[in-house]
């Protein structure tokens, strides 16, 4: 019902799927149907997909988003057929920009899982009005974008802090937190998305999970050694 509606991993979803170009239409700016606005929000998730493209060596010009009301169908007409040809030069997905299938569809996963990360990150950016055309190209930089995957975070459970209470491993929205009653809690690094649930979770009088910025991770506690045998802090030794 909306352009709003429009999630980022939709685009990324798509090349990754295949398809050579993606066209978003929505209402024209300051029409929208609803008190969101939504149509700013999709004009703002292209432009981050734009830079998100050029981070993975994709042509940004294989995204595009247009606005129009429902009695312009000459408009969608032009700016569809507009994509299509721009496409046909650009050749299939990858082609051009010297990327294989296998290659492509790493790094656009490797993107799409972090998603949450770069929205939170993002957010207010991503809530901006933009009133020209003129601003379009400044919201979001090349620049911008390398730093952000520069300093991602991880996160990691301290075991000597860890009361395996359970709260983190239920609250992780991709289940990355082996845990379970009795155990102390690790993260498995592969499926964290970095969204910082686990570390807003965690208890503060625990305070097991750690933020880390530029240094690894220590390494996970073995299974063997995950039995939590000490006593919880809110218990007399």
């Amino acid at each position: 019902m909306c352009s709003g509606r429009v999630d980022l991993k939709f685009l990324l979803k798509a090349f990754s799927n295949g398809c050579d170009g993606v066209f978003v239409g929505g209402c024209r700016l300051g029409e929208c149907n609803y008190i969101t606005q939504g149509n700013y929000h999709a004009l703002n998730t292209v432009l981050l997909c734009k830079r998100l493209m050029e981070h993975v060596g994709l042509s940004p010009e294989r995204v595009k988003i247009a606005f129009m009301s429902s009695a312009e169908g000459m408009r969608f007409v032009e700016k569809v057929s507009q994509l299509s040809d721009e496409i046909k030069g650009l050749g299939p997905i990858g082609e051009k920009e010297g990327l294989d299938r296998d290659e492509l569809s790493v790094r656009l996963e490797g993107v799409m899982n972090l998603i949450p990360y770069i929205k939170r990150i993002k957010r207010e950016k991503l809530e901006t009005r933009l009133e020209n055309e003129d601003q379009y190209e400044a919201l979001f930089t090349s620049d911008e974008i390398e730093q952000l995957f520069r300093e991602i975070p991880s996160y990691a459970i301290d075991p000597e802090e860890c009361q395996a209470c359970m709260i983190c491993e239920r609250r992780c929205p991709v289940e990355a937190i082996a845990g379970g009653k009795g155990l102390i809690h690790v993260i498995d690094q592969d499926k964290c998305i970095k969204c910082g649930t686990c570390l807003e979770a965690c208890p503060p009088r625990f305070g097991a999970v750690e933020e880390i910025r530029g240094g690894p991770v220590p390494p996970a506690i073995p299974e063997e050694k995950r039995r939590l045998i000490r006593p919880k802090k809110n218990e007399k030794r």
